[in-house]
């Protein structure tokens, strides 16, 4: 059973412009220390922490809370598995509304191309 469903676009432009004016503060603002260490992999920063916020955008609508009811980004960590798949852990509040809405598994999808970054979350019983 589908327990709730987000959707987020972003423009990586909006988000390279946030990254470069406040760099590193913007980054512990939104990534968790292991997101900050998987951005500088290799590939356009910017569009990788655009997939990323739309991610966790997604993933905020999905538990029903939004940026609200003590939900922040770097409660929501995306992390690949070993196929590469964008997987999704929570902690502190976000896991408390996840636990107390019944979700247990997660799909998350994420694309980008140059100008736009889009991601799915479907939150299941």
């Amino acid at each position: 059973m589908i327990v709730g469903t987000g959707i987020d676009i972003v423009a990586v432009d909006r988000i390279r412009r946030l990254y470069e004016r406040h760099g590193q503060r913007a980054l512990r603002h939104l990534l968790t220390p292991t997101e900050q260490q998987t951005l500088a992999a290799g590939g356009d920063p910017a569009a990788r922490l655009a997939g990323r916020f739309a991610a966790k955008e997604a993933v905020m609508k999905a538990l029903g809370t939004g940026w609200g009811e003590g939900v922040n980004f770097t409660q929501i960590e995306i992390v690949n598995d070993s196929r590469g798949a964008p997987q999704v852990r929570l902690s502190g509040n976000a896991a408390v509304h996840c636990a107390a809405s019944g979700g247990r598994r997660w799909h998350l999808s994420i694309s980008h191309c140059r100008d736009m970054a889009v991601a799915q979350a479907i939150l299941e019983a």
